[in-house]
């Protein structure tokens, strides 16, 4: 309970609510009497006193309580001390009840229209801190005068729910757009998986004369990162070398550069960053890591971590999820259970649900199933939908439908909507030859209205203009020499001992049709163009929305070797780098 003066009663504040919500006092006129400045003086004090008891309040009741003593001391006509009140209902997120409604149409009704923007921030920032859009956006529309606060705050509210069409027309309509603005709309073009969009608006940004700061980069590295291509990746580094923000001096800013060029396939730019880094820190050290684990070069990532050791750096849960995935995408079983078992005795980093994820991953992809359910089982936590994907992804690469059900029976229940648990569950039982299970599956997919993903990958041709195939789709204006190209690449290949994995092509239908589904794989057309329209010797880099399959990653391993081309391929789990006809993964993955 908060402490108020002694000299303050605690009337019952539901009672004093109700008559401020039906029986509001007037706005004080001229007319009213003269207030002797000696009362001006304790009113003052009194004003004082109420502040510093609602800065202690944590909870609304200690608030609908003091509320009920400015009314009884007559300050419900003080503006001042109101939108205090209001603060304080924004820092407990208390909007969703009326009672803050109330407050905000008094202060309206008495303050005039100079107090509308202070206040009708207020409720704004409320309103979305509590996710009640449709409330803060009526605020808005409500308000005779708006700053770029109102604009921006409801832009980065849109974006954070992913409704960035509405984020969009504010920003449109918005008088001038300032940095803060433009970085909200970079912002949540990245974090709605929404790249292209993202860069487009950084580069009117960059036109546009503004302003770029370390928020603003983080967005376009962000997307530069999710879209996958050196030519944006490059463009973007320039922009933060030229606004002061390079990665020498800028610990910040090189640690998502490392990040950005790992997850464009740029292993080497990556480390150059890091090497270039004038300061190292757990994020930048961590950052490396996790790109070398992800590219399946395990030696390096745990090179890297020895010699964090040996610094003052201290490795974070970053860090060690890092070097966990490192061991599971190389198959170091004992090494990874060593550092699962000294991460928090030896660092005081204790394992979370990621790193159990890791752990199941890593045993699971060793073939230890069983041993992978029973670490779930013991966990000291309840397990998320990472730790149960990794065992049913486990399940699928050693063809295990029991342990498969389990996993996904879990997945079913904590994502109910995430249409790749039941794509991946599908695939298993038809590889399994269980078609009765597939259909069950499929069934029970179409009853929650789910559609699967079309599988899209993406590769950047010349000039690093992206194109991007679906799989099955000929609507590119060189699809037929497309086909032709990939027709003799296969031809080639099946002198080179070629044979289709037919295992990849999960339908109950002709072997040949399965070859044809095959040949339209999204991987295979962008390989194709790639072949087509870029410089011999030059690496193609293709991105993949879904996990590659088995006969793709065949051919990918087979076409590096008969073309002498390097071939980079990352999918929603890893890099691949094909080179003279092998994996950087081993086939272990």
């Amino acid at each position: 309970m908060v402490s108020l003066p002694q000299k303050f009663s605690t009337t019952s504040p539901s009672i004093l609510i109700r008559r401020q919500c039906f029986k509001p006092q007037e706005p004080k006129t001229p007319d009213q009497p003269f207030i002797p400045f000696s009362q001006l003086q304790e009113r003052k004090l009194l004003e004082s006193e109420l502040i510093s008891v609602l800065h202690n309040c944590t909870e609304l009741s200690q608030i609908k309580q003091v509320h009920s003593h400015i009314i009884r001391k007559g300050l419900d006509q003080c503006c001042f001390v109101l939108t205090k009140l209001l603060r304080m209902l924004t820092k407990i997120e208390a909007p969703m009840d009326p009672y803050p409604r109330l407050i905000f149409d008094q202060v309206i009704r008495i303050g005039g229209l100079d107090l509308d923007l202070f206040v009708g921030n207020t409720m704004i920032d409320m309103y979305v801190k509590c996710g009640c859009l449709d409330c803060g956006r009526k605020v808005f529309d409500e308000m005779p005068d708006r700053d770029v606060i109102s604009w921006t705050s409801l832009i980065v509210a849109y974006a954070k729910g992913g409704d960035m069409e509405n984020a969009l027309g504010l920003f449109d309509a918005l008088p001038m757009k300032d940095m803060v603005a433009w970085t909200a709309m970079i912002t949540g073009y990245a974090q709605n998986s929404r790249p292209m969009e993202a860069l487009e608006f950084f580069e009117k940004m960059q036109n546009a004369g503004i302003e770029t700061d370390e928020v603003t980069l983080a967005g376009a590295i962000s997307a530069s990162a999710q879209l996958g291509a050196a030519k944006y990746a490059n463009w973007v580094r320039d922009v933060a070398e030229k606004s002061g923000f390079g990665p020498a001096d800028n610990v910040v800013v090189g640690s998502a550069l490392i990040d950005m060029y790992s997850k464009c396939g740029s292993l080497e730019d990556a480390y150059k960053v890091f090497e270039r880094m004038r300061e190292q820190n757990v994020f930048s050290y961590s950052s490396m890591i996790v790109g070398f684990a992800m590219h399946g070069f395990a030696s390096e990532a745990l090179k890297l971590f020895e010699e964090m050791l040996k610094t003052e750096v201290k490795p974070n849960k970053v860090t060690f999820v890092g070097v966990l995935t490192a061991c599971s995408h190389t198959g170091l079983v004992e090494q990874g259970r060593h550092l699962f078992q000294i991460m928090g005795k030896c660092y005081g980093v204790e394992p979370s649900a990621d790193h159990y994820a890791c752990m199941v991953d890593l045993l699971g992809r060793a073939g230890c199933l069983e041993e992978a359910l029973e670490l779930i089982r013991t966990m000291p936590m309840v397990p998320h939908g990472g730790v149960w994907g990794a065992l049913l992804g486990a399940s699928r690469i050693h063809g295990n439908p029991d342990v498969a059900e389990i996993a996904a029976n879990h997945l079913f229940e904590l994502e109910p909507n995430g249409i790749g648990n039941y794509i991946l569950l599908s695939n298993i039982y038809a590889s399994a030859g269980r078609w009765e299970d597939v259909l069950r599956v499929r069934k029970l997919m179409r009853g929650k209205g789910l559609k699967k993903n079309p599988a899209c990958s993406l590769v950047e041709g010349k000039e690093g203009v992206i194109h991007e195939f679906y799989a099955g789709d000929m609507t590119h204006p060189k699809t037929g020499e497309i086909k032709r190209a990939l027709k003799d690449l296969l031809e080639r290949l099946k002198f080179d001992g070629y044979q289709p994995n037919l295992s990849s092509a999960p339908y109950d239908v002709s072997d040949e049709d399965k070859k044809q589904i095959l040949m339209a794989h999204s991987e295979k057309l962008a390989l194709a163009y790639g072949l087509l329209c870029t410089d011999a010797g030059c690496t193609i880099r293709i991105v993949k929305n879904l996990r590659i399959c088995e006969d793709c990653h065949l051919v990918m391993c087979g076409a590096s070797k008969i073309t002498s081309r390097q071939i980079v391929i990352r999918d929603n789990m890893r890099f691949h780098h094909f080179r003279d006809g092998t994996c950087s993964c081993g086939n272990f993955w």
